[in-house]
């Protein structure tokens, strides 16, 4: 026990042996003068509890995560300068840090059921339930060139700028998306699409997708400290009215059947020009032959005439007369064989000789023959 408990407890005792009652103020005096001097255990205990609660329920200080920037706001002043990830302190009631998504976000338009995905962050007044993640909105209404409605899905990746953020939602407040992005992407949707009809929009698909993503990125970075980066817009799905659709697919229908037909066209086209040139073969080597028979023949005529020319030109009386005796010496040998023929020899071999079988009337007969066949013929 201290020791100036101790002294308040004796001076609490009777006076005993008729002790002084009377009390000895240098002691007093010296004890109050320390208890004035330190502070006691249970007074350092008091004080620790008391900032433990007051950290506790008043949080001074928060956490920014990495894709995230920290805006302070000092009695409802917007700091210029965005906070980055890590660990800051601010003094409550008259500062807070709002804690803002950086991240690529993905909007997209569209009627068919999907799940939303949010970032699993605890929400706060400018993360919102799903910034950062999946966010869906339905199909944008338009009305095409003739009045027809038709549904179009877009889906839209963008996000925040960080260095512009304070400013960004000090102008434009926890609802920037629904007014920079929700409001200019069906404003440009609306224009692009309502300048066609819509029998022409699965035509002219590619040409409205470049043209719906050049005017919403021309939209956003025209606006004041472009408090948006734009990745992309992509035309997903164009939804048109059922008639038109049926209509557009007779269309097509007929056409494929058109196609079908200019392919069997051009397929028979093919084939007959591939007889043609079979044929124009045939024909080419037909005449090629002809043309080889021919001159075959006429060579063969030319040597033939080259040739008797030059056998007249050789002919003389005594080979003549030479080719009678030779004539005459095979008749010899005939007649040793039936010598009831008689033959009549012409001179000078202009007319043949005549072989006369003379074995009975009935049986004569004049016969011209070749030398083999016993009837020769020489020329002059």
């Amino acid at each position: 026990m201290p020791a100036d408990m101790n002294d308040y407890f004796k001076k609490k005792k009777p006076n005993r042996g008729g002790e002084n009652k009377t009390p000895n103020l240098k002691k007093l005096s010296n004890d109050n003068g320390d208890r004035g001097g330190k502070k006691t255990v249970p007074q350092l205990i008091f004080l620790t509890l008391a900032i433990i609660v007051g950290v506790i329920f008043l949080k001074p200080f928060t956490i920014i995560n990495s894709g995230e920037v920290g805006i302070k706001v000092r009695t409802g002043k917007f700091e210029e300068k965005p906070l980055k990830a890590g660990l800051h302190f601010y003094i409550p009631i008259l500062e807070r840090i709002i804690p803002v998504n950086t991240r690529i976000r993905l909007i997209t338009y569209s009627d068919t059921h999907k799940s939303t995905i949010g970032d699993n962050y605890s929400s706060t007044l400018s993360r919102g339930g799903f910034e950062g993640g999946l966010r869906r909105n339905p199909a944008i209404q338009v009305l095409d060139q003739r009045g027809l409605t038709v549904s179009i899905d877009i889906a839209v990746q963008y996000s925040l700028r960080a260095e512009s953020a304070p400013k960004t939602i000090e102008r434009w407040g926890s609802s920037w998306e629904e007014k920079i992005i929700n409001s200019k992407v069906r404003e440009v949707v609306r224009d692009v699409v309502g300048q066609y009809p819509a029998e022409k929009l699965p035509e002219m698909r590619n040409e409205i997708a470049s043209a719906i993503q050049t005017k919403v990125r021309e939209k956003v970075n025209s606006l004041e400290g472009k408090p948006v980066v734009l990745a992309s817009v992509e035309l997903r799905n164009i939804v048109l009215p059922p008639k038109i659709k049926a209509k557009i697919e007779e269309v097509q229908a007929a056409k494929q059947e058109v196609t079908i037909a200019e392919q069997k066209k051009e397929k028979a086209k093919e084939l007959a020009l591939m007889k043609a040139e079979i044929a124009k073969g045939e024909a080419e080597k037909n005449r090629i032959v002809a043309q080889g028979q021919a001159d075959k023949i006429r060579i063969e005529a030319i040597s033939q005439a080259k040739a008797n020319k030059l056998i007249s030109e050789s002919l003389t009386p005594e080979l003549i007369q030479l080719e009678q005796i030779k004539t005459q010496a095979k008749f010899n040998e005939a007649l040793k064989v039936n010598r009831d023929a008689k033959i009549f020899l012409t001179p000078g071999g202009a007319v043949p000789n005549i072989w006369i079988d003379t074995k009975g009337k009935e049986k004569e007969r004049l016969s011209t023959q070749t030398p083999r066949e016993s009837v020769t013929t020489y020329g002059n």
